[in-house]
């Protein structure tokens, strides 16, 4: 029998995703587990494997669009089979409102005519939250989502609705924001107000227009929200690596032999790691009332690309020894590169790393990646010359590898005193790094 293919939700919050290109056309056959799709979302770029062998049928929605999650992108199944029709349950509506159905409250989805506690159907529910997709669209035209007539389940307005609605002129009848009234932080829970619109931007005769990609506004979107939400304070600090640069000179052919890659970012990520576990509020997070303390130490990565920037988490990082650190760290930065993380794999960090120190910068204060608190940027490593005292108290000029590393933080959670111990902390580990642990 045919197998519907699905555009699939990678990452939680995730509500749709771009088709870049097919990796197999129709009448190719194909192997389960098989990379058949290529898409990008604003969480991942990733190759979609099928999730049955067969033959490639037909392809349903074509390079360059885009979909919501539960979309039924093509279909699967034996050569010179007829696909069926029947078989398109997998639409993006029912697929969206079965998701934020089952999200909802049990009074309010126990049956299609139960009441939620605001006196509302759970149809009622549905057709008026609709999708994060079709509400981001309303809230930037300033449309009341209920005044338009949904063709989706239960009446509920989709994508396609919207569009319509406001290519129809129907916007300009809506109470429409304006052209300076700033837009709400996502998921800040303190009313902060963020991206207040620029004015239009005049074009020059050798200008070149080009969008941005779904990543980069992404991105964009989330720089913004952060710098308004968290109260963002660093502090920097020099560290001298020359122990750690011996060790890593001493063990990296022996960590090559078994499959690891011994790098100073593996140094980095094990010293990180012991810190936050001696330092909890760094790991923790903040919902704008509550501070939540992670009950583990899931460690993000950075990895930045042609298209953008990635943050890699390896959970629970701290069960790890050196070794498979350095696995771990290898292997989600290639993965990422190639656009083979699996979602999971980009979400659910308590704290990150990010190194612009291979480009060269000497150090930077990079902004915190909600809901965390802290991020630690790391600068370029390089030989410098030092003041050093020796044991006969003589003061002397010696050749030592240094960086500088950075920290920002949220100063509504973590005190400055406990941000330098934190990295104070880090800076004594590294410079003192005990041998054994290699």
């Amino acid at each position: 029998m045919a197998h519907n293919v699905i555009m699939p939700q990678m990452g939680e919050s995730v509500a749709e995703g771009t088709i870049v290109r097919w990796l197999k056309a129709v009448g190719e056959s194909v192997d389960r587990d098989e990379p058949i799709f290529e898409i990008t979302t604003d969480k991942v770029d990733a190759e979609i494997p099928a999730p049955e062998g067969g033959v490639l049928l037909e392809i349903k929605v074509e390079a360059g669009e885009t979909v919501e999650v539960g979309t039924l992108v093509a279909v699967i199944g034996e050569a010179g089979e007829s696909v069926s029709t029947s078989s398109a349950d997998s639409s993006a509506d029912d697929a969206s409102a079965a998701n934020e159905a089952a999200a909802q409250p049990a009074a309010a989805v126990a049956q299609t005519g139960a009441q939620s506690a605001g006196g509302q159907s759970a149809a009622e529910l549905r057709r008026t939250k609709s999708t994060p997709v079709v509400r981001k669209i309303a809230q930037e035209h300033g449309i009341d989502i209920a005044q338009i007539s949904g063709s989706g389940l239960d009446g509920r307005v989709t994508k396609k609705d919207i569009l319509a609605f406001i290519d129809s002129g129907g916007a300009s009848a809506a109470p429409a924001a304006s052209p300076r009234a700033p837009v709400a932080a996502a998921g800040s829970g303190s009313g902060i107000q963020v991206g207040i619109p620029m004015t239009p931007v005049s074009l020059y005769g050798n200008d070149r227009i080009e969008p941005m990609s779904k990543m980069r506004r992404v991105i964009s979107d989330r720089m913004i929200e952060s710098k308004a939400y968290s109260a963002h304070v660093h502090t920097c600090f020099e560290i001298d690596y020359t122990r750690v640069d011996s060790l890593r000179r001493k063990y990296k052919s022996s960590y090559a032999e078994r499959g690891g890659r011994l790098t100073f970012t593996t140094f980095l990520a094990k010293a990180v790691v012991n810190a936050l576990g001696r330092h909890p509020i760094v790991n923790a997070a903040h919902d704008g009332e509550n501070v939540i303390y992670r009950g583990d130490i899931n460690l993000g990565i950075a990895v930045a690309l042609d298209w953008g920037l990635i943050v890699p988490v390896i959970k629970s990082a701290d069960d790890y020894s050196m070794l498979a650190l350095s696995k771990h760290i290898a292997d989600k930065g290639e993965r990422a590169r190639t656009k083979k993380l699996a979602p999971d794999e980009v979400g659910g960090l308590t704290f990150s790393i990010t190194n612009p120190g291979v480009f060269g910068s000497q150090w930077g204060t990079p902004i915190i990646p909600q809901p965390s608190v802290a991020i630690l940027g790391v600068g370029t490593i390089e030989k410098r010359a030092k003041v050093i005292t020796l044991a006969d108290g003589i003061d002397t000029i010696a050749i030592k590898t240094c960086g500088y590393v950075t920290l920002g933080f949220d100063h509504r959670v973590i005190d400055g005193a406990v941000a330098d111990q934190f990295v104070g902390d880090i800076k004594h580990t590294l410079e003192n790094f005990d041998e054994s642990a290699m």
